[in-house]
């Protein structure tokens, strides 16, 4: 009989998604490192475990016993899309040093590291190699996937990067990532108390859902007989199951046509350099010579639009007024003036963690800078905050739910079900019977839990600020055990024995791997 029987420790464990998917493989835990006081107790209570299990802070660890696996779901943020993006320039991108530290002076059999998909991000290319760098001069051999928690067993939308290696190569070559299953659970199957219709005919087939995870921007929702099945509140984006602000406020034809011209033109570098520029009065009565300035207050009076400085001219000023962070933002002047883009693309303010606006702000209180220029953008645009409190609203028939991520999001679900023939009125449909109706919740505790791969029952803190940072902040817990079945099927803890007796019985020739 094989014996699958494996060790295992638990860096960065978090409430335990790598541990309740690698005990029930048959894997024993001989100990976690984690440092957030809610999740340790959440740790201990859900697996019986003592505190004194907890190795403390990775950063204090020159040491771990002896053991099998070691696993590390390394703190993302650093390499997030939705954070700053710093990677090593930040603290917490460090920690990859700490882990591979362990890793090389307890040699485990294997490993089984996790991390946000912005690690494999163009701009990270020089991270991901010196971590690979790094962990093949702690003597492993590794590769990498992408994949996404959909694909094995969760209704959502969570792609993220792991780390696979192995001390022998050998295993490595035998390792098989396995394909995705084709049962997949839905959004309908989990949520709880709402029993949605399904459909006879689907239209829609896995790829359309997150389309290819390679390229740089990819649709993470999905669709059903060619109609969304959640509705995106947003300004910044177009299309059929796109709420925006004047849909929902009252405002003439004219508003809505000035309101289209921003969305489509201010992403044209033509007007600057971010990604989402604001434009002026005259850049308005280019597009449209009927527009005035009357017209963009009107449309700032009824929070749809705001009013940005955008550039400045610079007075004489005494360098001894200044503070470290004024004396940075006029660093960045260019021919007398400085412009409101080049501030926000500018890396060293970023890494300073300089507040613009607020520095901004404390240099025209000392008359050193004048705005000479005043320009319009919409109100809300920060993408996952959405509209008066809600970024998306998902129908009962969703495929599937976003990425959960600590801080909560603003999406919703719908507890009722529209019915429409054409795509000309959905979004009427919606608005009228879902949003002015308030037919719409966020997810309980219980389904995070089942969205994530836990068992409904697992235990969790009360606070919704709590327990959703929790179990945002972890693993899949299908994902990860399936890695752990994959690790499994090379024969990395079969004895020698094991391994004879299988060859006697299969007659399998021997053959060398090359």
């Amino acid at each position: 009989m094989k014996n699958n029987k494996f060790t295992f420790i638990d860096l960065f464990s978090g409430i335990g998604g790598f541990r309740k998917a690698l005990d029930s493989i048959g894997g024993e835990c001989l100990g976690f490192s984690e440092i957030n006081k809610d999740a340790i107790n959440t740790y201990c209570e859900n697996f019986k475990e003592s505190a004194e299990s907890n190795f403390g802070n990775i950063t204090n660890l020159k040491s771990l016993p002896a053991h099998d696996i070691l696993t590390a779901g390394v703190p993302c943020q650093s390499w997030s899309i939705a954070g700053k993006n710093l990677g090593f320039d930040d603290d917490r991108g460090q920690l990859w040093n700490d882990t591979i530290f362990l890793l090389q002076k307890s040699k485990p059999k294997a490993f089984i590291f996790e991390n946000v998909k912005g690690l494999v991000d163009p701009r990270n290319k020089v991270a991901l190699l010196y971590i690979l760098n790094r962990i093949k001069e702690a003597g492993y051999f590794a590769t990498y996937f992408v994949i996404n928690s959909f694909d094995f067993g969760v209704p959502q939308n969570r792609i993220r990067i792991y780390i696979i290696g192995f001390k022998e190569k050998e295993y490595l070559q035998k390792f098989v990532l396995p394909k995705p299953i084709n049962n997949h659970k839905t959004l309908g199957d989990i949520i709880l108390g709402i029993t949605p219709k399904k459909n006879k005919t689907n239209l829609s087939q896995d790829k359309d859902l997150f389309g290819d995870i390679s390229l740089p921007r990819s649709m993470s929702l999905s669709s059903e007989n060619g109609f969304n099945d959640y509705f995106l509140f947003n300004d910044l984006r177009n299309g059929h199951s796109t709420i925006h602000s004047w849909d929902i406020i009252n405002t003439t034809k004219k508003q809505k046509k000035i309101c289209y011209l921003l969305l489509k033109n201010r992403r044209k570098n033509t007007y600057g350099k971010l990604d989402g520029n604001p434009l002026s009065v005259n850049h308005f009565k280019n597009l449209d010579a009927t527009i005035d300035e009357n017209d963009l207050k009107d449309l700032v009076k009824i929070n749809i639009l705001k009013k940005v400085e955008y550039s400045f001219f610079i007075n004489k000023y005494d360098k001894t007024q200044l503070s470290e962070h004024e004396k940075d933002i006029l660093q960045q002047v260019n021919e007398g003036k400085i412009n409101f883009d080049d501030l926000k693309n500018n890396r060293v303010l970023k890494l300073k963690k300089i507040a613009i606006l607020k520095t901004l702000t404390a240099l025209k209180s000392k008359n050193i800078v004048k705005c000479e220029e005043i320009r319009y953008d919409f109100k809300n645009t920060k993408i996952s905050t959405g509209l008066f409190g809600v970024n998306r609203i998902f129908l009962p028939n969703s495929k599937i739910f976003p990425t959960l991520v600590a801080s909560d999001t603003n999406d919703f679900i719908s507890t009722k079900e529209i019915k429409t023939t054409n795509i000309e009125n959905y979004k009427s449909h919606f608005i009228k019977e879902i949003y002015n109706h308030d037919n719409y919740r966020k997810i309980t505790k219980e389904e995070a839990c089942l969205i994530q791969g836990f068992p409904e029952n697992f235990m969790l803190p009360d606070s919704r600020n709590r327990w959703m940072k929790l179990i945002g902040n972890s693993v899949s817990v299908p994902v990860i055990e399936m890695l752990g079945k994959a690790i499994l099927k090379t024969g990395i803890f079969e004895t020698k024995q094991d391994l004879n007796t299988t060859v006697k019985k299969i007659e399998i020739p021997s053959f060398t791997i090359n």
